[in-house]
């Protein structure tokens, strides 16, 4: 039988009801208040909610955190729940009040902003546990699809560039923003058909205020737009980015057209500093050759050349007739086509010129950075650690199982991706303190049963013994070992 400790059952007698009668101590969300520690949630939290509007006071800890509780447990809108909370004396109880106020607790807009702390505060509490320093923050974005018998849209769920490759599927995008270490930090949730080049600016917006210090941010060759990079200059902030070296813009010709000679960094890793330009005009550039992917293109390239010579083999030659199917279909092939160009008579041809300028490429990307004190080997380490966001998305997508999402609503859809995220936060502190992958973790701790015995004097529930390996995982997580009684009845 359930019991209230005795705290919480005294204000639950005391709660009350201007039309009589007293709340029951076996409704389920006086059970659930009983089992949160509020006392000791609000001493950590006190202050963190405060209203956005200037004068309006702070909300207690209780009332935001009771009411996402709510919303999630009812699976509503945020609208619906603030009117839930108005007509049920048993929510008011939850969130913390001491009597029945036929009143919302506070407009439904702010639930938004509710969100927006936890994800700060949960950052700043993982930061201080972690010794968590905060100068790389690396940001990418992902797609997730919706499971549907047709391809429905609505104002979220939008069709967009899939970068799960599901095209024909309704999507969302997602953002994330990780340290160095792959501890992720915030994560956004925007409509399917959202371009990397338009999230800069709020993503810049919603971390000004977390306290990071200066902060160099990380970003592929999708989000390096001059706007952008302006942007995440704001406050203090510098950047590393990657350029495209095939753009044709001038300061990226002069940039891969200029003298020197590349320095040795690590095995198979060279860089080339290079400054275009002079005063505040200046740019910095860093050109980075990797040898052994080098190999690999040229490998990579040689084959395509190979299967496009037999294509080529097959095709009817033209005089000034009209391209066939089979010369449209090779002319317009993803891989191919950057390889091909038309003489004359509407033949398809190898271009050698332009193999030629993909040789020049080889193993080689370019990297622009704002950060003048930035070492050469630092902005190319720091710009190899960007697949710390990949690693997050492939652990999203597959131990979390992100993918498929089958809700419909927007709360419910950005709850998904909170929650997910928030489990991707703890696999990366689980491997980062244990130095075991979380598979390896997952794996080792399944070893550990409950065990129960029935004996004719009753029975009991006894977990087995902890290896060597469970205790290194514990002492490493610094957490207390499972009790070892779960139960004892006797008969």
């Amino acid at each position: 039988m359930f019991v209230l400790n005795g705290n919480m059952a005294d204000l639950l007698e005391k709660f009350y009801l201007p039309f009589g009668g007293k709340l029951s101590p076996t409704n389920r969300w006086v059970q659930l208040a009983s089992f949160i520690p509020w006392d000791k949630v609000e001493e950590k939290y006190v202050g963190s909610f405060q209203s956005p509007a200037i004068g309006q006071p702070a909300y207690s800890v209780r009332v935001a955190l009771g009411s996402l509780i709510i919303k999630e447990r009812l699976g509503v809108s945020d609208r619906e729940t603030t009117q839930q909370i108005r007509e049920n004396p048993y929510l008011q109880f939850f969130i913390g009040y001491s009597e029945y106020v036929d009143e919302e607790p506070f407009h439904h807009s702010l639930m938004t902003h509710f969100r927006e702390a936890i994800q700060r505060e949960v950052f700043h509490t993982v930061a201080d546990l972690l010794n968590l320093e905060v100068d790389l923050l690396f940001f990418d974005t992902t797609s997730t699809y919706f499971e549907t018998e047709e391809s429905e849209e609505d104002d979220f769920r939008k069709a967009g560039y899939s970068k799960d490759h599901r095209p024909d599927l309704p999507q969302v995008v997602i953002g994330f923003a990780v340290t160095r270490d792959g501890i992720p930090i915030r994560c956004w949730v925007w409509p399917g058909n959202t371009s990397d080049m338009s999230v800069v600016p709020e993503v810049k917006k919603d971390l000004t205020g977390w306290k990071l210090g200066r902060v160099i941010t990380v970003v592929d060759r999708g989000f390096c737009s001059e706007d952008n990079l302006r942007v995440l200059q704001q406050t203090g902030g510098h950047y590393i980015a990657g350029e495209k070296m095939t753009s044709g813009k001038p300061t990226v010709e002069a940039a891969l057209a200029h003298p020197g000679r590349f320095k040795t960094i690590r095995d198979n890793l060279e860089v080339k500093e290079i400054v275009i330009g002079d005063g505040e005009a200046r740019t910095r550039y860093v050109l980075v050759r990797n040898l052994e992917e080098a190999k690999r293109d040229a490998a990579r390239r040689e084959a395509h050349l190979e299967r496009l010579r037999t294509e080529l083999a097959r095709l009817k030659e033209l005089d000034g007739e009209a391209h066939t199917k089979a010369h449209c279909r090779l002319h317009s092939h993803p891989t191919f086509k950057r390889y091909l160009k038309i003489d004359k008579r509407g033949n398809l041809r190898i271009d050698l010129d332009a193999v030629k300028a993909m040789e020049r490429l080889d193993g080689k990307y370019l990297l622009r950075t704002s950060d003048d004190t930035l070492p050469t080997e630092d902005a190319a380490l720091g710009y190899k650690q960007l697949l710390k966001v990949e690693a997050a998305f492939r652990t999203l997508k597959q131990s979390l199982e992100l993918r498929p999402v089958y809700h419909r609503k927007e709360e419910r859809i950005r709850a998904h991706v909170l929650l997910c995220w928030l489990g991707l936060m703890l696999i990366r502190i689980v491997e980062n303190q244990t130095g075991k992958t979380w598979r390896e973790v997952r794996s080792l701790m399944q070893m550990m049963h409950l065990i129960e015995y029935r004996l004719d004097a009753g029975k009991l529930c006894q977990r087995t013994e902890l290896t060597e390996e469970h205790r290194a995982i514990v002492s490493a997580l610094k957490i207390e070992e499972p009790q070892r009684i779960w139960d004892i009845s006797l008969l």
